[in-house]
C-alpha cells in the first residue's frame, strides 16, 4: 500500500532527475558557447524531481540510514535554491532590464536562502522564513510571465527569435494553465494527482529546453560559418605573402612565419630588383585578428606603388606612409625595410617605429637601429637610413616584436637579450636551423598551456 501511493512520486522524481542529470553532462561535453542555459537548465529539473524522490525513499526506507539525516538539510536547500537556479536558467534568455531585474531576484533568493538554511541549522525549523521566498517566486514569476506572454515585452526583453518565443510562451501557457486548474478545484475539495503538476512543469521545462537548444545550435552555426570565413581570409592572407625566397646571387634566406589566429597583422615582402640586390620589408600591425590582417592587406597594394623606389628605404617608408596616413583610424603599423646590394657590397636600412635590426659579423652582434616614427601619425616624416658595407660571413635578423614579447610563468619577457643569446649559440648553423632553433626556445618559454600571444615573423639573411 506504501509503495502504491508513492509510486508516482518515485517515477516522476527519477525522470526529471535522470533528464536534468544527462543534460547537465551532455552540456558539459559540449563545452562550447551557450551551454550555460542548459547546465541551469538541467539543475532545475534535478532538483524539481530530487525532493519528491527523496521524500518517496524515505518513506518506503529504502535510503541508508546514515544519508537519512542529510535529507532534511537537502530538502531544505533545494525548497530555498529553486528559485535561485530557475532565474538564472532565464538570465541566460534575458536581455535589458529584464537581465538586471533577474539579477536582483537571483541576489535575493540566495540572501533568503543562506539566512534560511542558518535558521534551519540553529532551529531546525525549515520554513521559518519561505514565506519570503514564496513572495519572492511570486513575484519572479509574475515578471516573467508578463515578458514571455506579452509580445512587445518579448521582443524587447529576451534574446529570442519570433518561434522561439512562441514555442516559450506556449510552454508557459501549458504551465499556467495548470497551476490555475490545480488552485480552482483546491476550494471545492477535489484533488489533482500530483502527475498535473509535473505534467505542467514538464511543459514549461522541455519549451525552455527547446529553446535552449535551438539558440546553442543556432550559435554553433554562426560559429562555423565565421570559422569557414576566417579559413577564406586565411587563404587570401597567405596567397598575399611571398610564395618562396627570392633569388639573389651570395645570400642565402628563410623565412618564419606563424600568425597567433586563423589571420594575423604581420606583414613581410621581398623586392627583387635584379640578381644582385633585393629589398626586405616587415611590418607589423596593431592587434590581432581581421582588422590587423585587413590593413596587412592594405599594405600589400601600396607595395605596388613604391617598388619604383625600392633601391631606397628612406623613399620606400614615406611612399607607404603616404598611403596609409589617415586610413589606420585607431591603428598603427610599425615597419622595416632593408636592401641589400651583393655586387657592391653594401647594405641600407631604415624603419618605422620597429624592433632593430640584428646584425651578426665577425663574432660581434649589433644592434641597428635607424628609427622614425610609426606609420599614420604624420604625413611626411623623416626616415634616416643607416648605410653599411656588407661581407661573407655577415648575418642579418629582421623580425616583429612577437618574437621578444611572449611571457615566461613569472611574467618575463623573452627579450632581445634571450634572442640574441640564441643567435650568438647559432652562430654557425644554416639560417633555417636558426629559425627552428628560436621558434623552439620561443614555445618553451611560454607556459604550455599558455597559447601563443603574438603573430611571429622573423626572416634570417646570410651573405655567403
Amino acid at each position: 500500500m506504501v509503495l502504491r501511493d508513492q509510486i508516482v512520486a518515485v517515477i516522476v522524481g527519477t525522470v526529471f532527475l535522470f533528464m536534468g542529470l544527462a543534460v547537465c553532462g551532455i552540456a558539459a561535453m559540449r563545452r562550447r558557447s551557450g551551454t550555460r542555459v542548459l547546465i541551469w537548465l538541467g539543475l532545475w529539473s534535478a532538483t524539481y524531481g530530487l525532493r519528491p524522490l527523496l521524500k518517496a525513499l524515505v518513506t518506503l526506507n529504502l535510503l541508508p540510514g546514515w544519508f537519512r539525516g542529510s535529507v532534511l538539510y537537502v530538502n531544505t536547500l533545494i525548497l530555498y535554491m529553486t528559485v535561485v537556479v530557475a532565474m538564472l536558467a532565464f538570465l541566460e534568455l534575458a536581455t535589458g532590464k529584464l537581465r538586471l531585474l533577474l539579477q536582483a531576484v537571483i541576489l535575493t533568493g540566495l540572501a533568503i536562502g543562506v539566512a534560511g538554511m542558518g535558521v534551519f541549522a540553529f532551529t531546525g525549523a525549515a520554513d521559518r522564513l519561505i514565506l519570503y521566498n514564496e513572495i519572492l517566486v511570486t513575484c519572479a514569476l509574475f515578471m516573467l510571465l508578463s515578458v514571455v506572454l506579452v509580445p512587445e515585452l518579448a521582443r524587447k526583453y529576451l534574446v529570442l527569435p519570433p518561434h522561439n518565443r512562441r514555442v516559450l510562451a506556449t510552454g508557459t501557457l501549458i504551465f499556467l494553465a495548470e497551476a490555475l486548474l490545480v488552485n480552482l478545484v483546491r476550494p471545492l475539495g477535489y484533488r489533482l494527482p500530483a502527475a498535473w503538476d509535473a505534467l505542467g512543469f514538464a511543459a514549461l521545462l522541455l519549451s525552455c529546453g527547446y529553446v535552449a537548444v535551438d539558440m546553442m545550435f543556432a550559435s554553433e552555426r554562426r560559429l562555423l560559418s565565421i570559422e569557414n570565413e576566417l579559413a577564406i581570409a586565411r587563404d587570401i592572407q597567405r596567397s598575399i605573402l611571398p610564395c618562396g625566397s627570392p633569388q639573389v646571387r651570395s645570400l642565402r634566406i628563410t623565412t618564419a612565419y606563424r600568425p597567433m589566429t586563423a589571420v594575423a597583422g604581420d606583414f613581410y615582402e621581398f623586392v627583387p630588383i635584379d640578381q644582385f640586390r633585393v629589398g626586405f620589408l616587415v611590418a607589423d600591425v596593431s592587434g590581432h585578428g581581421v582588422p590587423a590582417a585587413l590593413i596587412a592587406a592594405m599594405i600589400k597594394v601600396a607595395m605596388r606603388s613604391v617598388v619604383p623606389c625600392a633601391q631606397d628605404p628612406r623613399a620606400v617608408l614615406l611612399g607607404l606612409n603616404r598611403v596609409l596616413y589617415g586610413q589606420l583610424h585607431d591603428q598603427f603599423v610599425t615597419a622595416s625595410y632593408l636592401l641589400i646590394d651583393t655586387e657592391n657590397g653594401k647594405a641600407m636600412y631604415s624603419a618605422a617605429g620597429h624592433p632593430p635590426l640584428l646584425r651578426w659579423r665577425r663574432g660581434r652582434l649589433q644592434r641597428i637601429e635607424s628609427n622614425g616614427i610609426v606609420f599614420g601619425l604624420a604625413p611626411d616624416p623623416e626616415y634616416p637610413v643607416c648605410e653599411m658595407s656588407i661581407a661573407p660571413g655577415d648575418r642579418f635578423l629582421l623580425f616583429t616584436d612577437g618574437v621578444i614579447e611572449p611571457e615566461n610563468a613569472r611574467g618575463d619577457a623573452f627579450g632581445a637579450w634571450k634572442l640574441e643569446e640564441v643567435v650568438r649559440r647559432n652562430q654557425s648553423q644554416p639560417p633555417a636551423e636558426l629559425a627552428d632553433q628560436l621558434l623552439s626556445e620561443i614555445g618553451q618559454w611560454q607556459p604550455s598551456s599558455t597559447t601563443q600571444q603574438d603573430d611571429i615573423t622573423l626572416i634570417v639573411i646570410d651573405v655567403v
